[in-house]
């Protein structure tokens, strides 16, 4: 029996109607209607509900729908991606700001005549970090759309 089914069983059991199930969970009916016909799949939330309303396991709710399974699994992946994304992203940004403002003070020293410097006694070393900062930033992004997203 899929998620479709055996959702539609356990409400008519309790003699609910669609409406009914939905007011209990907080969502619309046409919600309600569209897990029933197979047409969309509820949130991990939802199913949580749905499993402490029923008062059965989320295992039996989900263990022979292999679609449902799968959705599951690519949420369950994405919790943890907005956030490493997010620093990655940062970082990246970072590093093309830097790279920038290095530009622009390099072209006004340059051509327009002006004497700006940044940290003078800076390592030559550190000339690089815009670039460090760009690639590491674009790297790890990169991997975690690669493993997080389908």
């Amino acid at each position: 029996m899929n998620f479709s089914e055996r959702l539609k069983k356990e409400r008519e059991r309790r003699n609910w109607s669609q409406t009914d199930l939905a007011e209990k969970i907080h969502v619309s009916r046409q919600s309600v209607s569209k897990w029933e016909t197979g047409k969309n799949y509820p949130s991990i939330e939802v199913l949580i509900n749905l499993s402490d309303l029923f008062h059965i396991t989320i295992d039996e709710l989900l263990r022979s729908d292999e679609e449902l399974k799968e959705k599951i699994i690519r949420e369950s992946k994405q919790l943890a991606f907005p956030k490493r994304k997010l620093f990655f992203d940062s970082v990246l940004l970072l590093g093309a700001f830097l790279l920038v403002s290095k530009l622009i003070i390099f072209g006004l020293n340059k051509f327009v005549g002006t004497d700006i410097t940044i940290l003078e006694s800076m390592p030559a070393v550190l000339n690089f970090l815009p670039l460090a900062l760009m690639v590491i930033g674009g790297i790890g992004s990169e991997y975690l759309k690669d493993k997080y997203v389908d």
